[in-house]
């Protein structure tokens, strides 16, 4: 089945930079770096390298907790950061500066991922979330290189695309170091996927390996063992929790939320974080015809290169659109501001009265509502959710969250909530308890991982 991938990839390769050059249009920045995905990349010194992959925005993002902990512990090692998008790679940028390596990740054919592989050398490879690349995995596999996925999701709907391609994808996965799993339910998906672990080449002989006293699983006490399997028969796939709860907020948090207040002005701020296509409509065509003083709706695009696209879309309604990259404040005229910078959601969520969850109105799986849970706000969040789906379930039982099941109900839910500071204030702290409820996760995936990485460098 590999074979044919392979040969789907190789016919497909053309494709894919005539897709770079098409994207290029609105984001230059995809006509940059095209050697680093045929597998040309270069590393500054000879330190060990462990290799961490978030393909976009919000993985880079979910990754910090994980690659701070990891340079603090390993000062030792040089951290590869590989991507997939630009937004994702000028994050980790925004976030690491130089303190890490970046590159894209190649395309997943045989003999650009072993060039890959030839001039990275990684000694441990961290996968975020749910990819999957059979012919890169295979050649971890063959070289002794462990590879685990973590903070791995999947939902039911990506299970049974999934399993349209089990015969591809059950040998990549089983082929794994480990799995870190978001949810219960994450691992039972995962579990029922990928069936059996094979075992996984360890990197030291076996006799070497007990003579140190060394295992190349151990997890932590407070993760749920699922599956066994794996390097030594022990754990190979847990439940660790969301790395998204333990990402701090930036330091300049409250600094930039004070200046956000400032152009807002004293107004009740409805924030759309995250949005979608055809989000942005939905939500003015049902929050502007409220008659409530002084409601201002901040509405803050997932895409940077849809920015101009929501300005053209709420100046066609004849309103004013002042916006966050121009430094202009909202007048009292002013029903709509629009949130037009990058990596500011924080102090957004810090300098909003009520959050609406962008992607969860239309069937896009939602976006991320612990930001917004964590800096003590109300969220509303609409029915479509897979991509959140434990911290979605887990917030409205907290009472931190509502979900609403279309627009007109986010209307109603936003007149009550204006109308009810006693009920804001109930979820707000309800949602800075979840949150702090939810850390750790990084603790977990640490402990399943150093021994791997120790063994590699024994």
């Amino acid at each position: 089945m590999r074979r044919f991938y392979s040969l789907a990839w190789l016919f497909a390769l053309p494709l894919a930079f005539l897709y770079l050059l098409w994207r290029s249009r609105r984001q230059p920045e995809y006509r940059r770096h095209w050697g680093e995905r045929l597998g040309f990349l270069s590393m500054p010194d000879s330190r060990p390298v462990i290799w961490v992959h978030a393909v976009s925005v919000g993985e880079t993002r979910a990754a910090e907790p994980l690659i701070r902990a990891l340079q603090a512990r390993h000062p030792d090692h040089a951290i590869l950061l590989t991507h997939m998008t630009p937004t994702g790679r000028a994050t980790g940028r925004a976030l690491f500066g130089d303190s890490v390596v970046q590159a894209y990740l190649p395309y997943d054919l045989p003999r650009l991922v072993r060039r890959f592989l030839d001039r990275a050398r990684p000694r441990l490879g961290l996968i975020m979330e749910t990819e999957v690349w059979p012919n890169l995995f295979a050649a971890c596999r063959q070289r002794g290189i462990p590879v685990f996925l973590i903070n791995a999701r999947l939902s039911e709907q990506s299970a049974q695309g999934y399993a349209r391609l089990r015969p591809l994808v059950q040998p990549a996965l089983a082929g794994l170091a480990g799995i870190a799993a978001q949810s219960e339910a994450d691992a039972r998906r995962l579990e029922q996927l990928v069936g059996p672990f094979a075992p996984h080449p360890c990197p030291l002989p076996k006799g070497e390996r007990e003579s140190q006293g060394r295992t190349c699983h151990s997890a932590s006490s407070n993760a749920s063992p699922i599956h066994g399997g794996g390097w030594e028969g022990e754990l190979s796939l847990v439940v660790t929790g969301n790395l998204k709860f333990d990402v701090a907020p930036p330091a300049d948090t409250a600094e930039r939320a004070a200046e956000l207040r400032r152009l807002f002005g004293q107004r009740f701020v409805v924030l759309a974080a995250s949005t979608r296509d055809g989000e942005e409509a939905l939500l003015l065509d049902a929050l502007l015809p409220l008659e409530l003083p002084g409601l201002l709706l901040v509405i803050v695009p997932r895409h940077p290169q849809r920015f101009d696209e929501v300005a053209r879309l709420i100046g066609a309604r004849g309103l004013g659109c002042p916006r966050r990259s121009r430094g202009q404040a909202a007048t009292g005229a002013d029903r709509v501001y629009l949130g037009d910078s990058m990596g500011e959601m924080a102090a957004y969520c810090s300098a909003c009265d009520l959050v609406i969850v962008g992607g969860s109105l239309l069937p896009f799986g939602g976006q991320n509502l612990i930001e917004a849970a964590a800096a003590g706000k109300p969220v509303l969040i609409g029915p479509h959710t897979w991509n959140f789906e434990q911290a979605s379930r887990d917030a409205i039982a907290a009472g931190a969250a509502r979900e609403v099941k279309d627009a007109q109900a986010l209307a109603e839910a936003v007149r009550e909530l204006y109308q009810n500071a006693e009920q804001r204030q109930q979820m707000g702290q309800a949602g800075r308890r979840f949150a702090e409820a939810h850390r750790g996760a990084t603790e977990r995936i640490l402990r399943l991982i150093e021994p791997c990485l120790a063994e590699k460098t024994a």
